[in-house]
């Protein structure tokens, strides 16, 4: 365990505007304990790469790397099927200019000279297979510039919709997409168990949400505040989230058993720049939390039962004009009046509309599809919260989408999805979003329909038709959609949601409105989509094989019997867990258990049985959970 402590002579980052050659080597030479260059592509997995170039090849290679001379790589270090082949394996890495640069110090390895950490200058870059861009950051980047050149477009030559805002075309200067996360994470003493029950009842009882942090949680917590402020974050807060258990003391006043959700917010940026920042938050937390002998996990739900960990996703747009004034472009001119202005209606339609194309970039693992269920303030449908009325903003947290406004602040006015989870990949995410906003923008300003208009098209009841939404589903929910209805009325009113990886993708793949939304401008295309789709499916396919079922095998055979003497209550318990265990892993002459069936499907390649399958083997291992709860409870 590493005594880490903030550094204030230590540079955390060089910004763009610090990228040409003579400023490089001028803060190189003034931090010598840097001494390596990691270039950092993102393949369609959201797998950042790094290597270890030393800084002496950085130095006399540079106005290569500036003019975007690429390092070579072996595409089967990347996430690309079906276009990194093992004939056709090169790809290259291209730095990008345009965003910061960060220096990842190892706090376990110190300079002789200089007595600081080594630090290893790792550039954001992109990855090219035969000269095309393929990776998850030049799609988001294709994306950005398409939907701002759009907007840009559009503003340029519709005086009425600048008009909207106060301005004339003349002087607009540029449109920018903003986005930001909300980072939720679990940390924990490696050595150490706690009950899930213990979990729950805390949960419950709200013993953890936003409390004071202590000890060894609260000092790294607090790093983590400074050292991102230092990568040039801007934090605005760290607190403890939902679940957790409070630590215990040791005689020497210490914190042991340690579980605790925790949650890191940082201010907005464009698009591609917040995308990163999430990716290198995730490492400097991880890596301070480290260093503290404790584990974070950024999995979506990594303990069972017990609130899994989310990644809110803040989107909205802005235009900047040549007079330095910024206006939020989904704000209306009334705040007192209207929820959003014509082009907030339609970014949201376009999301809502759309949505089964952005999911599979949303939700893509299992881990991902375990988090979103009823109880745990995951959204699970997709429906919107806009607010029960224009001065009572959304705070329904049971919604896949909530509308963030305030009547003072027009600049507050964003839209925050709440599906995505730490490991989303968030390049992607945020592309599909733009390209699904971009056509509900083209329908509501084509349209020439009225703020209202569009706005009753939005709140439309079940059933009744609407010239762009579909007639048959519910868009807008203000009540808590788990404790008014059941899961029927749910699934009629606003679609039956994707249970596992194959039936998320399933929509996307077999919709060609895909191809014409998604790879609208270039910026996905078919060969990215499939690619992508086969990497995931891949993923899904694997971890079914090599980790869940063995998972599931070893619980199963924790399910001991524990009664010796007959009791009929036992005696009844206890048959229904034996039936359940040899349903999932036990194959007699006359039937084959579940989890051989799900082998069966994956080496015959059937994509629907295997989601089936996986389907009936949750339902019968939580099943069986609950019933040996209630077996071993009836022992004394």
């Amino acid at each position: 365990m590493t005594d880490f402590k903030v550094n204030p002579d230590l540079i955390g980052i060089i910004p763009p505007d610090k990228h040409k050659a003579e400023d490089i080597v001028a803060i190189l030479d003034a931090h010598p304990e840097i001494k390596f260059v990691s270039l950092m592509g993102v393949d369609l997995a959201g797998n950042d790469t790094d290597e270890k170039i030393p800084i002496q090849d950085f130095h006399d290679n540079l106005e290569n790397y500036l003019n975007g001379h690429a390092v070579q790589t072996d595409g089967s270090s990347v996430v690309l099927p079906g276009i990194a082949t093992l004939n056709d394996g090169k790809v290259d890495l291209v730095p990008d200019i345009e965003v910061v640069w960060y220096i990842d110090y190892n706090y376990e390895h110190i300079d002789a000279k200089t007595g600081l950490p080594i630090g290893t200058l790792r550039i954001p870059s992109f990855l090219l297979h035969n000269d095309e861009p393929v990776c998850s950051r030049s799609v988001l980047k294709k994306s950005a510039q398409y939907f701002e050149k759009v907007l840009t477009e559009r503003f340029s030559t519709d005086a009425k919709l600048c008009e909207e805002y106060g301005f004339e075309p003349s002087d607009l200067s540029k449109i920018t997409l903003i986005m930001a996360t909300e980072l939720e994470f679990w940390v924990n003493s490696p050595d150490e168990k706690i009950s899930t029950e213990s979990l729950s009842i805390s949960q419950v009882l709200k013993e953890s949400y936003w409390k004071r942090t202590k000890g060894v949680v609260r000092t790294a917590l607090e790093q983590v505040i400074l050292v991102l402020d230092q990568y040039g974050f801007n934090p605005e807060m760290g607190h403890k989230e939902v679940g957790g258990v409070k630590a215990a003391v040791t005689s020497t006043g210490d914190f042991h058993s340690i579980m605790e959700q925790l949650e890191v917010d940082w201010k907005y940026s464009d698009a591609l720049q917040g995308a990163d920042y999430e990716l290198q938050a995730r490492i400097l937390i991880k890596e301070i939390f480290r260093m503290h002998g404790l584990e974070v996990s950024f999995m979506a739900k990594p303990i069972p039962g017990v609130a899994g960990s989310g990644e809110h996703t803040h989107v909205n747009v802005v235009a900047f004009l040549k007079n330095g004034k910024k206006i939020n472009l989904f704000a209306p001119e009334n705040l007192k009046e209207d929820y959003l202005s014509r082009l907030g209606w339609g970014s949201l339609m376009g999301i809502m509309k759309h949505y089964d194309l952005i999911n599979p970039f949303v939700s893509a693992t299992t881990d991902a599809f375990n988090r979103l269920q009823p109880g745990f303030e995951a959204p699970t449908h997709a429906v919107a919260s806009i607010g029960k009325d224009v001065l009572t903003p959304s705070r329904n947290r049971s919604v896949l989408l909530g509308l963030v406004r305030s009547e003072d602040n027009k600049y507050a006015t964003r839209f925050e999805l709440r599906a995505p989870n730490p490991h989303t990949n968030t390049y992607l995410c945020l592309s599909a979003i733009y390209q699904c906003m971009l056509d509900g923008i083209a329908y509501a300003l084509d349209s020439g329909k009225t703020k209202k208009e569009l706005e009753n098209e939005f709140i439309k009841p079940y059933g009744e038709a609407g010239d762009y939404l579909e007639t048959n589903k519910l868009y807008r929910c203000e009540e808590d959609i788990f404790e008014t209805m059941n899961e029927e009325q749910r699934d009629t009113l606003f679609g039956i949601p994707p249970a596992t990886v194959y039936d998320s993708l399933k929509n996307f793949i077999s919709d060609d409105s895909a191809t014409d939304i998604l790879c609208a401008g270039n910026v996905f295309n078919e060969k990215i989509l499939t690619s992508y789709s086969r990497a995931m499916l891949d993923m899904w396919q694997y971890e079914l094989l090599e980790r869940l079922i063995p998972s599931n095998h070893t619980k199963i055979r924790t399910y001991t019997k524990l009664h010796t003497t007959p009791n009929t209550v036992d005696d009844d318990l206890w048959n229904d867990i034996d039936t359940l265990k040899n349903t999932l892993a036990k194959n007699s002459g006359e039937s084959t258990c579940i989890f051989t069936s799900i082998k069966n499907a994956i080496n015959a390649k059937n994509l629907k049985d295997i989601s089936r399958l996986q389907i009936r083997m949750s339902q019968n291992m939580k099943e069986l959970a609950t019933i040996y709860k209630e077996y071993s409870d009836n022992q004394i």
